[in-house]
């Protein structure tokens, strides 16, 4: 899928967490050769926490937008949270959620343009004189 939609604006971005039963316990050249070994393809971060207080501003913005039905924290590697071309989160997804079930949402989001920057400021209450 990656592939096939990099073109139209897809970018996956993936954030090792190992507040999971300990599953990234690798180094970051540990967790790259791995994900090599499955053919990814997709960005990579350093390894984050994504709950507590050490969680990452990410991962703060997203939960506070996109909640479950068990509330904001995250409850197990392979979160999956679907952001459009403006950074505004649109779904957020279950880890058991298979990520090719996820295509027809991100195939309508890429349909969609990306705001006019005035727009985008606009919407988030702040104005051309605070550039």
């Amino acid at each position: 899928m990656h592939e096939d939609l990099y073109a139209r604006g897809l970018r996956i971005l993936a954030f090792p967490c190992n507040q999971f039963g300990k599953q990234e316990p690798g180094s970051a050249e540990d967790i790259r050769a791995f994900a090599d070994g499955y053919g990814a393809q997709f960005d990579i971060f350093a390894k984050t926490d994504v709950n507590g207080p050490n969680a990452h501003p990410v991962f703060q913005f997203l939960k506070s937008r996109l909640s479950d039905v068990l509330g904001s924290s995250i409850k197990w590697n392979w979160t999956k949270f679907l952001v459009d071309r403006d950074g505004t989160p649109q779904k957020r997804f279950s880890p058991p959620a298979n990520p090719l079930s996820l295509r027809p949402a991100i195939e309508a989001l890429l349909d969609k343009p990306a705001r006019p920057i005035q727009a985008t400021l606009a919407s988030s209450d702040a104005t051309a004189d605070h550039l």
